[in-house]
């Protein structure tokens, strides 16, 4: 996709190609420390730092496509978990570097922060800006194979581990251009070197969504029959909204996403200039789904451009109430929550030279883009309410339905607020709380029914360990607004038991507890209360989450006990069974007992096994991706059937264990 609008200055495609030579690349210093610390880098060493490193490659790739020269992109995982990543751009450049005097592609692959991306000539609009993409690849990896096709020849140059080990040379002849990397991540950096397709496929639709007609494939050679998928959209951002919608039920007249773009003003200086894009669409859901881009780069935390477009929605959507007398005198403005509730959005701005906020790019901090995009979203958004007013009432009338929601939701978390630490009538009449008071060291079991709670409180550790039953299944709070989720019992005894509130009022410092775990049953209804808690804390205690607060425990599944003996083995998976069954001759010399209950269990095996800290195993719950994590919280606790559906279809060969 073409980014340059007809009042950006910018050079005929032809000059730009000419310009971009040896002398585009600027290095500003060595590649230094990337291995001692790739965290820096990359953000982690497990399996989201690992998928980084695609994200690096592919973004170079993005930036040649958003430059206008490059509409191809294909990504594949080989058999032995190598990826390569090959574009159809100009290539990178091959001639002696003027500095260094090396090939400048030895240059990109070899120093840290060397690139054609520092002073806006080669590239107006980029997402890796800092010039480390390719470089930290090439020292994170055991093996790398740089392939440049480019003034006719096929060039080729191959390293390990940031070294240079093959010289360039020229390998053939091509009439086209283009970049191919073929990389092999080092086993001794990440935890994990296996690619998950889910995540790339992911990733890759979204990078396609954000770049009109580019098309990206995606191919998987680990499978017998090698897996691919291919992305390309010509409706862009208003196709990803459509898709984000898909299956949910859309506000009457706004099945057409609201479309809104613009740039910069013509005697903008070059440093503030831009580019904003919104599509958005309101559902009949309670929950907002607000994505944000910058350089096709998800903030995941926002800033300047989301902060811009959300006060712009507020303001234009309550004067369009007041001007047209929807909102009474009497009314109180609406809130950005009332207006965003339901409401399905994309933000994806473009600028010459975005300023993050880490490494990690999760929050846009260019100020004047707060500016530009409350302007722009101002201006379209008015006009689409004045051209459509059968579709501005149903907005209002969504957001007013939100207001009174809303309203009511305070009352029920001023229900929920903690009187204070020490006053124990204030705690749920279940709870059985522990004596020691300092958060940090205390936990908290969620369990479901009377019988595994009285288990559960003759097991623990008095001391530190709390146990909350639940009664009953959870409502499950991706279904109802806010109020009628507060209002039920068993979320009200949970919020009342944790300490912090939830809403405004949320403070992770009150958390009563470091440690909240989630132990149910192992099977079907356990699993199934599991997912209820879950989505309850995503909703309502994201930041606990974040914090590393929530795990799960895994009682185990089975006892294995040799004939004749009094104790026997706790076993945690079916695979393990079988492993630990083989080891006898027959069936005959040993019992399997199958705990589908925590019940089943008496207190001193439920200690021993998924209570006792030296022996337990608890799983930490982590959002590696939060728009993976959004996406499937939605569709599979929303409304509607159509995407469960599909879930389960795809993932039936993959269950664990069925109640049939």
């Amino acid at each position: 996709m073409r980014l340059h609008r007809k009042d950006w200055p910018v050079a005929s495609k032809k000059k730009e190609a000419e310009d971009y030579g040896s002398g585009s690349i600027k290095i500003l210093e060595g590649l230094e420390a990337v291995r001692k610390r790739p965290g820096m880098y990359i953000g982690t060493t497990s399996a989201a730092g690992l998928h980084h490193l695609v994200w690096e490659i592919v973004d170079n790739s993005v930036d040649e496509a958003m430059a206008g020269f490059c509409n191809r992109i294909k990504v594949t995982v080989h058999p032995d978990n190598s990826v390569t990543v090959e574009d159809n751009g100009r290539g990178i450049p091959v001639d002696k570097h003027p500095v260094k005097k090396i090939p400048t592609l030895e240059v990109v692959l070899t120093i840290l922060h060397a690139g054609g991306k520092f002073d806006n000539n080669a590239y107006k609009v980029s997402g890796g800006l800092h010039g480390v993409g390719v470089s930290v690849v090439n020292a994170l990896s055991k093996r790398l194979i740089a392939q440049v096709k480019r003034d006719g020849k096929i060039y080729e140059m191959q390293f390990s581990r940031g070294k240079t080990t093959e010289k360039m040379h020229e390998v053939g002849k091509s009439k086209t251009t283009g970049t191919t990397i073929t990389f092999w991540p080092d086993e001794e950096i990440f935890e994990t070197t296996v690619f998950n397709y889910d995540t790339l496929h992911d990733h890759l639709q979204e990078t396609a969504f954000l770049n009109k007609n580019l098309k990206i494939t995606l191919t998987d050679e680990r499978e017998l029959t090698p897996r691919t998928d291919e992305f390309c959209y010509s409706g862009g951002i208003i196709d990803f909204v459509k898709y984000l919608n898909e299956g949910k039920e859309i506000l009457p007249g706004l099945s057409k996403p609201i479309y809104i773009e613009g740039t910069s003003a013509a005697d903008a200086p070059d440093e503030q200039r831009g580019e904003v894009e919104v599509a958005l669409q309101w559902n009949s859901s309670y929950t907002e789904r607000t994505m944000s881009f910058a350089n096709d780069i998800y903030t995941e935390e926002g800033g300047m451009h989301l902060e811009g477009f959300r006060s712009a929605l507020t303001k234009v959507i309550n004067d369009y109430g007041r001007s047209h007398n929807i909102l009474k005198e009497k009314d109180s403005n609406l809130t950005g929550d009332d207006v965003r509730e339901g409401l399905t959005a994309v933000l994806s701005v473009k600028l010459p030279d975005p300023q993050f906020e880490g490494q990690t790019k999760a929050k846009l901090g260019n100020s004047y883009m707060r500016t530009l995009a409350n302007r722009i979203v101002s201006a379209g958004m008015s006009e689409y309410l004045e051209e459509h007013p059968n579709q501005a009432k149903e907005i209002l009338k969504k957001a007013s339905q939100a207001a009174k929601g809303r309203l009511a939701a305070q009352k029920a978390r001023q229900a929920t607020r903690r009187k204070g630490l020490l006053e124990s009538a204030a705690l749920p009449g279940k709870l059985a709380d522990c004596s020691v008071r300092d958060a940090e060291m205390t936990e908290l079991f969620i369990v479901e029914g009377d019988s595994a709670g009285g288990s559960a409180k003759m097991a623990r550790d008095r001391s530190i360990q709390a146990v909350l039953p639940l009664r009953g299944k959870i409502l499950n709070v991706e279904r109802v607004q806010e109020h009628r989720a507060l209002s039920a019992d068993t979320i009200t005894s949970l919020i009342t038991a944790i300490g912090t509130g939830v809403g405004p009022e949320f403070n992770i410092e009150k958390a009563r507890y470091h440690k909240i775990v989630i132990m149910t049953d192992a099977d079907v209804d356990g699993a199934h209360i599991r997912i209820l808690l879950l989505t309850f804390f995503y909703r309502y205690m994201r930041p606990m989450i974040e914090a590393g607060y929530i795990f799960v425990a895994q009682p185990p599944l089975y006892q294995l006990k040799p004939k004749g003996r009094k104790n026997g083995k706790y076993i945690y998976t079916d695979e393990e069974l079988a492993l630990e069954a083989s080891k006898f001759e027959d069936s005959s010399k040993y019992t399997v007992q199958r705990y589908k209950g925590l019940g089943e269990m008496d207190p001193e095996q439920l200690w021993s096994t998924t209570m006792e800290p030296k022996n337990r195993i608890l799983l930490q719950v982590t959002i590696d991706d939060a728009q993976a994590a959004e996406r499937a919280v939605s569709d599979l606790m929303g409304t509607q059937v159509e995407r469960r559906k599909d879930f389960i279809q795809t993932h039936a060969k993959d269950v664990r264990f069925l109640d049939i």
